[in-house]
């Protein structure tokens, strides 16, 4: 008799289990679990909050104290050797306009050294390194030919140099790869080498340059590295600030460093994404400083709105 009770009441629990079948939203943590989950969210703090611009400064700054010695000029290495450097004999204007629409970012890695000069070493860093990992694609920032890969081993390693237009060409350095060839035309975007640590370097990076008939100019005059894009859609490359990060930036040695609080001067037109505080960092200067010069009562902006900086 026990054992028939025993049998209905496994049947009857078999039926409620059909008609009630279980879901994810009908299960319950223990209630210890939950309390733990709640403290856990009441300790999180507003983390952008806690972040100063000083203390990134500061930071970054200590990175690129520890940076390695710059790469001897290539252009000036060479400046007798036509294959290298054809350009030493050419009158270079004083300005030109050079189109950088069609663009694409030779890898996806941060800045671990910038432009400028190098008290330490007492000579230029003539590009601009960013991190990557040896066999890590690298692509053609713009399109064009395929002008020399070579290996230079004072410096750059394997590297490439890809000639775009009107004297625009742009260097890749200690390559561990070429995947093209001298004379191949390439596309913006298009795989060029991979990623390496040959030539003078102490590990894996893109060590990357752009440059108007063998002026080295600032790659951060060309393109916005933090958000990964051309600042405008085309650069008038100029004589006399080409080495500033963008040619409307205040003139420096090592202008993406740069902590001035000054206003550069000029106007800005707002892109999509962009903030007050975007803008200010990006030009030297202050949130308050472009509110004074524009007359603003806040902190709003719209795209296409003109700020005079």
């Amino acid at each position: 008799m026990q054992f028939n009770i025993v049998k209905i009441s496994a049947s009857l629990l078999l039926g409620l289990a059909a008609l009630l079948p279980a879901t994810a939203q009908d299960l319950r943590r223990p209630a210890q679990h939950n309390a733990n989950h709640e403290d856990l969210l009441a300790m999180q703090k507003n983390v952008s909050s806690e972040i100063k611009l000083k203390e990134t400064l500061d930071y970054m700054d200590g990175i690129f104290k520890e940076e390695e010695a710059p790469e001897n000029d290539l252009y000036e290495t060479y400046k007798n050797d036509r294959t290298v450097n054809p350009f030493r004999n050419s009158e270079v204007p004083a300005t030109a306009t050079i189109d950088v629409s069609e663009y694409c970012m030779p890898t996806m890695g941060y800045v671990t050294s910038p432009y400028g000069y190098r008290p330490r070493f007492r000579r230029m860093h003539k590009g601009i390194d960013l991190k990557v990992q040896i066999g890590d694609t690298i692509r053609a920032a713009f399109s064009g030919y395929v002008r020399l890969t070579n290996f230079e081993r004072r410096g750059y390693g394997n590297y490439v140099i890809l000639s775009h237009n009107n004297g625009f060409e742009t260097i890749y350095g200690h390559l561990s790869k070429f995947l093209v060839k001298s004379g191949q035309y390439v596309k913006a975007g298009t795989p060029i080498a991979l990623g390496g640590n040959t030539g003078r370097s102490t590990g894996p990076h893109l060590h990357f340059e752009t440059r108007f008939m063998g002026y080295a100019i600032n790659p951060a005059a060309i393109f916005d590295f933090e958000n990964k894009t051309t600042h405008t859609d085309t650069y008038t490359f100029n004589k006399a600030n080409y080495q500033n990060a963008r040619d409307y930036s205040p003139k420096s040695k090592s202008s993406l460093a740069s902590k001035s609080t000054k206003s550069t001067g000029g106007t800005y037109r707002v892109k999509s994404g962009d903030t007050l505080g975007k803008i200010a960092k990006a030009h030297g200067t202050t949130v308050a400083a472009i509110k004074r010069a524009n007359g603003l009562k806040n902190d709003n902006i719209s795209i296409g709105q003109r700020l005079k900086l």
